[in-house]
């Protein structure tokens, strides 16, 4: 499944609603922002990162969660 080394191109994916509780089930490994906003990532440290992202970008980093609390991006979706 998930493998934060991969160099292969993610081959699931799936609509994610932002929690400050809720890790997801499968870490991602890229996200797309449908709708421009600030996107806030959990890092699998714990630690947080908030990216100001245009439309339809691809972010190309690993993440446990996404914060709801200052996440204004939407139409996210975890690439794994």
């Amino acid at each position: 499944m998930y493998n934060a080394y991969s160099t292969s191109p993610a081959d699931r994916y799936e609509a994610i609603t932002p929690s400050d509780t809720v890790d997801l089930k499968v870490r991602g490994r890229s996200l797309f922002v449908g709708v421009a906003g600030v996107v806030v990532a959990v890092k699998t440290d714990d630690t947080t990162c908030s990216f100001t992202v245009a439309a339809g970008a691809l972010l190309p980093i690993v993440f446990k969660r996404i914060n709801a609390t200052s996440t204004t991006a939407t139409g996210l979706v975890s690439l794994y």
